[in-house]
C-alpha cells in the first residue's frame, strides 16, 4: 500500500490544473460538436430522436465508464492499493485480476448491446410513450446503429481507472475529444442528412476510435490482456462490491431522466433537444471544475481510508469541496446573467432559431440552481467510495425517484412551467441527494461542515452583491445600440470581467483563503 504524504495540497492542485486544461480542450470540442449538429439539426423532430436514442449508449459510455463513473471508481477504489507506487508496472497478479474485470464486463455489456439492437423499438417505444409514431420510428433506427456503444462503455470506465491509478491525468480527459472530432468531421462532409442516421453512425464510429487511442497506453504500463474468469478472486469480489451497487445507483439515476424523456415528450417538438442542451452547456464549466479536483483526489481519499486517516479525509475534502464552491457561486451568476446571450451567440444559426434559443437559455438558468448541490454532492460521493460504500449513494438515489416523478408532474402539468420544469426538478432532486449523502457519511467520517459552510456563507453573500451589480451592468449594455454578434460578445466579455473583479475583491475583503491562493496561482502563472 502506498503512504500518502499528509500534505499533498501543491501536488493535488498542479494535477487539477493540469487536468482543468486538458478538460477544457476537451469540453471546448464537444462544444463545437454541440453547435455543428445545433446548425445541421437545430431542435427538431430529428434532434429529439437522436437525443432520445442517445440516452442509453450515453449512460455506458459516460455515465457508467466515464470518469468518476462506477467502473472508473471502482478500478480506482481497488487497483490503487494493490500497486506498490503510481510508477510501477503491475505484477502478474494485478494483471489476472484485470483480465477478469475486462471479461466479466466485456461479457454483460455485449449482452445488453445485443438486447438494445434487437428490441430497440419497444425500448424506445417505453421511454418515449407520449411521443409521435414517427418520433418513436425514428428514435429505434437510430437506437439500433448506436446499440454497439453500449458494448464500448464499461471497457474505456475500466481503462480510465487504470491509467487515474499510474497518474495518466491527460488521457483519459483527453480521449472523449476524439468522438467529438469524428462525428464534427462526418456531418460536416454529409449535408443532406434528413433523418439524422449519419449522426448516429458517426457517434458509434467515434466511440470506437475513443477505445481504440486508449489501448496502446494501457498496453505501455504493463497490462496484458489474456481472458480469465477467475470470479472467485478475492479482489474481483471487492469490485463487485463497490460496482455493482454504484451501477444500480447510476442506473436508478437514469431513471429519472427517462422520466424526464417521458415528460418532454409531452411538450411541443425540440423540448428534449432544449434539456439535453441545456445539460451539455452546464457540464461545460461544471464537469471542468469538478473533473479537475475530484480526479486526482479521489485516489488520495481512497488510501487515506484505507489507513484509516480521518483528519487527513476532513481536510482534503473541505479544501476540494471549498474550492468547487468558490468557483461554483460565480458561474452561477454568469449563467443567470448571460445564458441568453451566450446561446444565441454560439448555437443561433443555421436550423436552430431564436425560439430555440429561448427554449435552451431557460432550461440552462434552472439547471443552474444545482451547481452547489452538484458539486457537493459528487464530491461526497467519492468519500463513500473511498470507503468502499456505494450502497448508501445507491439507496439515496433509488429514494428520489419518486420526488422526481412527483415534481415533474407538479412543475410541468399542473404549474405548466413546460421545459423549466424538467430543469427545476433536477436542481430540486440534485439538492435532495446532497443533503442525505451529507447526514449518512457521519456514520464513516464526521466531517467538519461547520467551517465549510461559514466560509460558504461569506462566498455567498459576496456572490450575491456581484449579482447585484451586474445586474445594473446588464441593464445599462442593454441601452446600447451595436449590430447582434457584437453586442453580445461585449456584454459578455464586460460583465464576466466586472463579476470575476467584484466577486475576487469581495472575497478578499472577507479574508478567503481560497481567493488569496487561487489569485496568488494566477498571477504566478
Amino acid at each position: 500500500m502506498i503512504k500518502v504524504n499528509k500534505d499533498e495540497t501543491p501536488g493535488v492542485l498542479k494535477a487539477a490544473w493540469l487536468i482543468a486544461l486538458v478538460t477544457i480542450a476537451s469540453k471546448f470540442m464537444g462544444f463545437v460538436r454541440d453547435m455543428v449538429v445545433a446548425n445541421f439539426y437545430g431542435a427538431t423532430l430529428v434532434s429529439d430522436a437522436y437525443f432520445y436514442a442517445l440516452q442509453i449508449p450515453s449512460l455506458a459510455i459516460i455515465i457508467l465508464g466515464g470518469v468518476g463513473g462506477p467502473f472508473h471508481s471502482a478500478a480506482v477504489a481497488v487497483f490503487s492499493k494493490l500497486i506498490p507506487d503510481f510508477s510501477s508496472k503491475p505484477d502478474e497478479t494485478v494483471n489476472k485480476l484485470y483480465n477478469t474485470f475486462l471479461t466479466v464486463s466485456f461479457l454483460f455489456f455485449a449482452v445488453c448491446a445485443i438486447l438494445g439492437f434487437f428490441f430497440a423499438d419497444k425500448v424506445m417505444g417505453v421511454i418515449i410513450s407520449a411521443g409521435a409514431p414517427e418520433l418513436v420510428t425514428l428514435a429505434s433506427e437510430h437506437f439500433r446503429i448506436m446499440s454497439p456503444i453500449i458494448l464500448i462503455g464499461g471497457i474505456i470506465g475500466i481503462y480510465y481507472g487504470l491509467l487515474i491509478c499510474h497518474k495518466q491525468y491527460i488521457l483519459p480527459n483527453l480521449s472523449p475529444m476524439i468522438l467529438s472530432l469524428v462525428v464534427i468531421i462526418t456531418i460536416s462532409l454529409v449535408h443532406n442528412d434528413k433523418t439524422g442516421m449519419v449522426l448516429a453512425c458517426a457517434t458509434t464510429l467515434g466511440a470506437i476510435c475513443q477505445l481504440a487511442v486508449q489501448f496502446p497506453k494501457i498496453r505501455q504500463i504493463g497490462y496484458r490482456i489474456r481472458p480469465n474468469l477467475d470470479i472467485n478472486n478475492p479482489q474481483f469480489k471487492n469490485i463487485c462490491e463497490l460496482l455493482f451497487p454504484a451501477i444500480l445507483s447510476s442506473t436508478i439515476g437514469q431513471i429519472s431522466i427517462y422520466i424526464d424523456m417521458f415528460f418532454a415528450s409531452t411538450l411541443k417538438e425540440g423540448a428534449w433537444t432544449s434539456v439535453v442542451f441545456a445539460n451539455r452547456i452546464f457540464q461545460f464549466p461544471v464537469g471542468i471544475l469538478v473533473t479537475a479536483f475530484l480526479v486526482p483526489l479521489f485516489p488520495i481519499f481512497s488510501r487515506l481510508a484505507g489507513e484509516g486517516d480521518l483528519e487527513a479525509i476532513k481536510k482534503y475534502f473541505n479544501k476540494g469541496v471549498g474550492v468547487l464552491f468558490f468557483v461554483g457561486i460565480p458561474m452561477f451568476i454568469l449563467i443567470l446573467l448571460l445564458a441568453k446571450d451566450g446561446i444565441s451567440l454560439i448555437f443561433e444559426r443555421g436550423a436552430f432559431d431564436a425560439g430555440a434559443v429561448v427554449m435552451v437559455s431557460e432550461a440552462l438558468c434552472y439547471l443552474s440552481i444545482s451547481i452547489l448541490p452538484y458539486v457537493f454532492r459528487d464530491s461526497i460521493t467519492r468519500v463513500y467510495y473511498a470507503f468502499n460504500d456505494s450502497k448508501t449513494p445507491f439507496i439515496i438515489a433509488m429514494s428520489s425517484i419518486a420526488l422526481k416523478a412527483v415534481l415533474n408532474w407538479l412543475l410541468i402539468l399542473k404549474l405548466d412551467m413546460g421545459i423549466a420544469g424538467i430543469t427545476l426538478s433536477t436542481s430540486f432532486v440534485t439538492l435532495f441527494n446532497a443533503v442525505f449523502l451529507g447526514i449518512f457519511i457521519y456514520k464513516k467520517v464526521r466531517l467538519d461542515y461547520k467551517s465549510l459552510f461559514f466560509n460558504l456563507l461569506k462566498m455567498f453573500t459576496a456572490g450575491v452583491i456581484t449579482f447585484t451589480i451586474c445586474w445594473f451592468i446588464c441593464l445599462a449594455c442593454d441601452r446600447l445600440v451595436f449590430p447582434k454578434y457584437i453586442f453580445e460578445i461585449f456584454k459578455i466579455v464586460l460583465v464576466m470581467i466586472s463579476a470575476s473583479g467584484i466577486y475576487s475583491v469581495l472575497n478578499i475583503v472577507f479574508k478567503m483563503d481560497y481567493a488569496k491562493e487561487l489569485l496568488a496561482r494566477v498571477w504566478k502563472r
